[in-house]
C-alpha cells in the first residue's frame, strides 16, 4: 500500500491514507466476521471433525520450534533487503467482493474441530483484497508442522476458484474458536487477517476496532508502511489449557520481528504480547502496539454534518492514558475537518487504550451495528518503555466503514538499524478502562455556547463521586490559546457525580488545547480531560 499525506498543517484532505488505511479492515469486516450487522454473532460452531491436519504423513516428522526459531528468523532476514512476498493467483486476486464472500472455510475442516482441544482454527482463502500470502504451521510437542490444504478446505463458488485455491496452498489469515458465550457452542473471538491486522472480542461483544503488531511512518508524508505478518506457528494447546499460544514473523521493506501472543479467551479477552524487533533502517516514526478505529459523531461534541437519525456512531469514544508518574488522562476523540495529530509525552507509561464507554443502546439507536456491545482495548507494557509519547492520529472521514483513528507508543528517538528491540505488553479487550475502576471517570463532554453569552462553553460529567462535597473541590484549567472566563462545579445527582461548566474565550484562535481537572486540596479528585477545540 503506497500512500500519500499532506502535514497536519496542510489542507484537509480526503487523501489515500483513510481510504486505503480502512479499507483492508472494512473488507475483512464485511467477508470475514460481519461486524457490522446486528445479525453477525461471532460465534462459528466448530465441533465437526478434524480433517485439517498439520502434514506428517509421508516421513514428516516436523521441525524443532521455540520462539527463539522466530526471533533468530526475523534476526536473520533484517541483515538482507525484505524479499517480496509471495502473491495469491491474479484470478484470485481478480475477483469482485461479492464472489469472495462465497468462499467459506469449510468447518467440518477446522484444526482441533473434533478433539478434546477446547480451541479450534479456521483459516482464511487468499483473493480479492487478500493477495499476500502467509504460512501456518501448527506446533505440537516442540516441533512445528506445516497445515495441509485440500480441495474440501473451502467452499467455493466454482470448481475453477476451488483448484486454484487448492493448488496455492496457502492462506489470508486465521480465526480462533472458543467458547466464550457459552459451553456447548465455539465462538470465534480473535482473528488475524491482513497486514499485521487482528482484533478480538470478549464475551458478549461484537467486533469493533482492530490491533496491528506495528505501524510505520502513520501519517508522514511519503506515506505508510504496512508491516506484514507472513508465518504463523499455533501451538496445540492441552486439553485442560484455557489459553493458546500463537507466534508470528512481521517483515516489511523497513523492519522485521518476531511475536509471541499469549492469548486467553474469555470475560474479558486478554492477548500477552512480545515483540522482538529488528529494524533494517534507522526509522524515527514507528508505532509500538497500534491501535485503529472508527469515530464519527457523538452529537455532543462533534455533530454530524449531515442528519443522522443515531445520536453516536463510533467504534471508540475516547483515549484513555494512564502515565508513569500515575496521572489519568481523557482525551475525547473527534472526527475533523483537517488531519489531526497530538502527542502526549511520557516517560514509562502505565497504560494508554481507546475506549467504548457508551454502552446502552439508547446511545446509538443503531439495531444493525450494535456499538454499546463494541470493546475497548487497553495497552498495559510490562517492560519499561522509557522516554516517547502516546501519539493520536484523527483522519477526517464521511464514512463509517472506514477507520479514521490511530493510536499508539512512539519511542523517543525511534529505533535504530542493526539493534534489536524488545517490547510487552497486556492487551485487554473490556468494556471498559480495566484500571482504577473504583475512581471517577469522565462519562460525558458536551460544548456549546455560554447561555445568555456568546463564548464557547464545555460541560464535562465525572461519576462515582456521590459523598463528594463540591465546596471541597477546586477546577485547575488551562487552555493554549485564549482565556478562562468562568469555572462552575455542581452536583450531578443523575450520575452520582459532578459536572464542571468551563467558559473561556480563545481569542481568534483557530486551535486551542483545553486541560481541566478537578482537585480535592492538592490532590487530583479526577482524571484530567484534555481537548483540541476547533474554530468551526
Amino acid at each position: 500500500m503506497k500512500l500519500f499525506l499532506t502535514p497536519p498543517s496542510c489542507h484537509p484532505i480526503k487523501s489515500l491514507f483513510f481510504v486505503s488505511f480502512s479499507v483492508l479492515t472494512f473488507f475483512m469486516i464485511s467477508t470475514s466476521i460481519h461486524a457490522k450487522s446486528s445479525n453477525s454473532d461471532v460465534s462459528t460452531n466448530t465441533q465437526p471433525a478434524e480433517n485439517t491436519k498439520p502434514a506428517k504423513e509421508s516421513q514428516n516428522i516436523g521441525t524443532p520450534f521455540s520462539h527463539q526459531t522466530v526471533i533468530e528468523l526475523a534476526k536473520k532476514l533484517s541483515q538482507s533487503p525484505m524479499q517480496p512476498i509471495e502473491k495469491a493467483p491474479q484470478a484470485l486476486i481478480d475477483m469482485d467482493y461479492s464472489t469472495y464472500r462465497q468462499i467459506n472455510f469449510q468447518q467440518n475442516q477446522a484444526v482441533w474441530g473434533n478433539t478434546p482441544t477446547k480451541f479450534s482454527v479456521q483459516l482464511f482463502a487468499p483473493g480479492f483484497l487478500f493477495k499476500d500470502l502467509v504460512s501456518i504451521d501448527v506446533v505440537e510437542n516442540g516441533r512445528s508442522f506445516p497445515l495441509t490444504m485440500s480441495p474440501d478446505s473451502f467452499s467455493t463458488p466454482n470448481d475453477e476458484i476451488g483448484k486454484l485455491i487448492s493448488e496455492v496452498g496457502k492462506y489470508a489469515g486465521l480465526r480462533l474458536h472458543y467458547p466464550i458465550n457459552r459451553e456447548d457452542y465455539n465462538d470465534e473471538f480473535i482473528v488475524f487477517q491482513g497486514a499485521s491486522y487482528f482484533r478480538a472480542v470478549s464475551k458478549g461483544q461484537t467486533y469493533g476496532l482492530s490491533a496491528r503488531g506495528l505501524a510505520v511512518d502513520v501519517a508522514q508524508p511519503k506515506g505508510e508502511e504496512f508491516p506484514m505478518f507472513t508465518k504463523f506457528w499455533i501451538e496445540r494447546p492441552a486439553s485442560s489449557q484455557d489459553a493458546i499460544v500463537v507466534h508470528t514473523l512481521l517483515d516489511s521493506k523497513s523492519i522485521t520481528g518476531a511475536y509471541r501472543f499469549g492469548i486467553y479467551p474469555g470475560k474479558p479477552t486478554r492477548v500477552e504480547v512480545k515483540s522482538t524487533l529488528f529494524p533494517r533502517v534507522d526509522l524515527q516514526h514507528v508505532g509500538i502496539a497500534p491501535l485503529t478505529s472508527m469515530f464519527m459523531h457523538n452529537n455532543s461534541l462533534d455533530a454530524s454534518d449531515i442528519p443522522d437519525y443515531r445520536p453516536a456512531v463510533h467504534d471508540s469514544e475516547g483515549l484513555q492514558i494512564l502515565t508513569g508518574k500515575g496521572e489519568m488522562l481523557w482525551r475525547p476523540l473527534n472526527n475533523p475537518k483537517n488531519l489531526q495529530v497530538s502527542a502526549f509525552s511520557d516517560q514509562s507509561p502505565k497504560g494508554f487504550g481507546l475506549i467504548q464507554r457508551s454502552r446502552a443502546f439508547d446511545d446509538y439507536e443503531d439495531l444493525e451495528a450494535n456499538y454499546q456491545t463494541r470493546p475497548s482495548a487497553w495497552i498495559k507494557p510490562m517492560n519499561d518503555w522509557g522516554d516517547g509519547q502516546v501519539e493520536l492520529v484523527e483522519i477526517p472521514s464521511d464514512a463509517e466503514s472506514n477507520d479514521n483513528i490511530v493510536t499508539y507508543w512512539q519511542p523517543k528517538g525511534g529505533l535504530k538499524k542493526d539493534s534489536s528491540y524488545t517490547f510487552q505488553y497486556l492487551m485487554t479487550w473490556s468494556n471498559d478502562t480495566p484500571v482504577s475502576l473504583d475512581s471517577p471517570r469522565t462519562i460525558r463532554s458536551a460544548k456549546g455556547t455560554k447561555l445568555f453569552g456568546q463564548h464557547p462553553e464545555v460541560v464535562i460529567d465525572f461519576n462515582k463521586m456521590t459523598d463528594v462535597n463540591v465546596d471541597d473541590l477546586s477546577v485547575d484549567a488551562n487552555i493554549s490559546e485564549g482565556e478562562i472566563l468562568e469555572a462552575l462545579i455542581v452536583k450531578h445527582p443523575y450520575n452520582k457525580g459532578v459536572r464542571v461548566y468551563l467558559t473561556f474565550d480563545p481569542k481568534g484562535a483557530n486551535v486551542s488545547e483545553l486541560r481541566v481537572q478537578l482537585k480535592k486540596g492538592d490532590g487530583a479528585a479526577t482524571p484530567t480531560w484534555l481537548y483540541r477545540w476547533l474554530e468551526e
